[in-house]
């Protein structure tokens, strides 16, 4: 593999929530570019055989455990903070540890795994910090409380981490998908279809591509690919900014 054909040769990658949905793509991607990929997941099967397929290494980690995160040293090149969770639930009824739980997730967890990172990056002088956020990091929707806060919150913190290491060669941006076809996306059917009181055969067309110009859910190797890109050396000058990959959603 030439260096034209592996621009990531050398370098360290962790992909958390990598066994699976966009991480897994990522995760695949990134060891395609000839990066070594730690696949980080609370599921060690999923880390594993992503891992196994990848020629890279399983950690099995959960990120609601923050207390456990507060001490870790990683030698990651590029961190891919990629993990997330969801609940459909008018806020009324929304249970609250499991809003906290996916803040911890969602937003705590990735700014442990960025403090981890950071130092080894600075040595360095070079470092890729990519946070998969999501149009909900930029726009809201009804019901989804806890991941709206969340979203928007980790836009906020990669835009400080993009500040603080511009003069030490390190970048922080957002990707921002819209609905992408995951598991993630398929558990959340029959909450909308309850919510929203349609069927869920309608849930897709009438709540999940209402908003977006191009009608259908994006695929996980479209969202690696961007990711894969934001890691290179040519987007060395791409720092604190949002990727959006929507269909147009966030043009209305």
């Amino acid at each position: 593999m030439t260096e034209q054909t592996a621009p990531l040769s050398g370098r360290h990658a962790i992909v958390t929530g990598g066994g699976s949905g966009i991480g897994e793509a990522c995760a695949r991607a990134l060891a395609a570019a000839g990066a070594r990929v730690t696949v980080a997941d609370i599921d060690l099967t999923a880390a594993e055989r992503v891992a196994g397929d990848i020629g890279g290494t399983a950690w099995q980690v959960d990120l609601a455990d923050t207390a456990a995160l507060a001490e870790l040293s990683l030698d990651a090149d590029i961190l891919v903070n990629n993990a997330g969770i969801q609940r459909v639930s008018p806020i009324e009824d929304f249970d609250p540890e499991f809003f906290a739980r996916m803040l911890r997730i969602m937003l705590e967890a990735p700014f442990l795994l960025i403090r981890a990172s950071l130092p080894h990056m600075y040595a360095q002088n070079f470092g890729r910090i990519i946070n998969i956020s999501s149009v909900h990091g930029l726009r809201a929707s009804p019901f989804k409380s806890a991941y709206v806060a969340a979203k928007h919150g980790l836009e906020g913190l990669s835009k400080v981490a993009a500040l603080e290491g511009a003069a030490h060669g390190v970048t922080s941006n957002c990707v921002n998908p819209g609905y992408v076809r995951t598991p993630l996306v398929e558990k959340q059917i029959a909450d909308q279809a309850r919510v929203h009181g349609i069927p869920e055969a309608e849930v897709v067309e009438k709540v999940m591509l209402t908003e977006s110009a191009i009608k259908r859910l994006l695929e996980p190797s479209e969202v690696a690919d961007l990711v894969v890109w934001l890691c290179g050396d040519t987007a060395g000058m791409v720092t604190g900014t949002s990727h959006t990959m929507d269909g147009g959603w966030s043009a209305r």
